[in-house]
Order: C-alpha cells, then structure tokens, then sequence
C-alpha cells in the first residue's frame, strides 16, 4: 500500500536522491538524514515504516544506530553498503537488520526489496489479533504477543527471526526449502542472498537452542533447506 513513510540514511547525496525518486513514484512519502546521531529524533518524529540504512556513516555508523534502533524499536531496516564481506552482511543481520543490499545496486531491485518488506509487515500486523500460543517442550512462541520464551526465560529477537521462528514452528517437520522461505518471510518472488537467510538461521539458533552447532528445534536439511523437529524434544 504506497503512501507509508521511508526514511534514507545515507551521506552520499546522490544516492539519497536517486532512491527518492525512484520511491517517490510509487507513491511514498520519503525522508532523509545524513548522518546516524540524527536517526533517532527523526524516527520518533515521524515513526518511518521502513529505514534504508548506510552501514558506512559519519558519527556514528549503521550498525550501531541499527543496534540502538532494536532497543525499542521494531521497523524493518534494509541495510545498503558498499562492503560485501560475510563479515559486514553477519554484523548488520546479527543487530536486527532484515535484508541487505550490496551498493552499487539496481533502483528498481531496491523499491522491489521496499514493496516486500512492507507487504510482510502489514500481513504481520493483521494478524496480531490471531489468539495462537504454539508450544515445545523448552520453547513457547506467543504469536500474538511476539514473546518467546526458552525455559521459561523471554528471550529477544528480531522482527525476521520470529517470522522464521513461527512460520516453521507452526508447521513443524515440513521441510522448507530456501527460496519458499524468501518467498514466504521476505515476499520476494526471486531469491534473495542465501547468506542473509543463513545468517537469520544462525542467529535464531543461538538464542533458542541450548547447543546451537547440534540443534534440537531448527533442523538442516542438506540440499533442501530447514525444518522445525515437530518430533518428540
């Protein structure tokens, strides 16, 4: 639905320009900042529903503000960077990010990536009145409230780890393969960069499995993709 707000972070002007027209012709309202220290007065100004983020900033970079962000804040950040390194894709993921584009990169791709990750959301926040409790021995995921629990204990993740988290887990032993989850989690119709599921994957294990390298929940399944173990835990 065009007409949601979209907030640039990004000190290269051009770029800023650029992107802004392109999202400007599907109809939605575009603001900017050049720099990370003023991201956080402008989200709580103008409560964006999606963020563009630069990792490489003057102040105080994308990663950081992204980690600051995630304290309170649950908007979808698609992180763009000149740096490609598995490295920089893990620490931006690993902070909250949801998806990652590598610069220089296609307008039109990125306006795709924007219409996906907001069509998610909007499906998400339909369902928040859905009454579903989805329970594990040693894991409890509240789809409503989007609080999870391992032992007991509430654990945090990112908005992307709970839609994997309960889109299997409400599924359990069917066997998803990599571009049904791009598909499914981040509405995209084409694959995405498997290392940005791959390093979702990674993450969600650290938090919900007590030895993420031999999980008991979130299953590998070789050639294929992943599965939740619906069998006894």
């Amino acid at each position: 639905m065009a007409g949601e707000t979209i907030l640039i972070v990004d000190d290269e002007q051009e770029i800023v320009q650029l992107i802004q027209l392109y999202l400007a012709r599907e109809g939605y309202k575009v603001i900017s900042a050049n720099n990370g220290h003023d991201v956080f007065a402008i989200v709580k100004e103008h409560r964006p529903d999606l963020i563009i983020l630069d990792i490489l900033l003057p102040g105080l970079d994308g990663i950081e503000v992204c980690r600051q962000l995630r304290k309170t804040n649950n908007t979808p950040i698609l992180f763009i960077s000149c740096k490609s390194e598995d490295i920089d894709i893990i620490l931006g993921l690993s902070m909250g990010g949801d998806d990652y584009l590598t610069k220089p990169f296609s307008p039109s791709q990125l306006v795709a990536r924007v219409k996906a990750h907001l069509r998610r959301n909007s499906i998400r926040e339909q369902h928040q009145d859905d009454p579903q409790l989805v329970k594990f021995p040693g894991l409890e995921i509240d789809l409503v409230s989007h609080i999870v629990r391992v032992n007991g204990q509430s654990i945090s993740l990112s908005a992307k780890e709970f839609d994997l988290l309960s889109l299997m887990a409400k599924t359990p032993n069917r066997v998803y393969k990599i571009e049904q989850l791009f598909e499914l989690i981040w509405s995209l119709d084409s694959m995405g960069d498997p290392r940005t599921l791959i390093v979702h994957i990674s993450n969600l294990r650290k938090k919900i499995e007590t030895n993420p390298a031999e999980p008991r929940y979130i299953i590998t399944v070789r050639g294929v993709g992943y599965k939740f173990n619906g069998a006894s835990l």
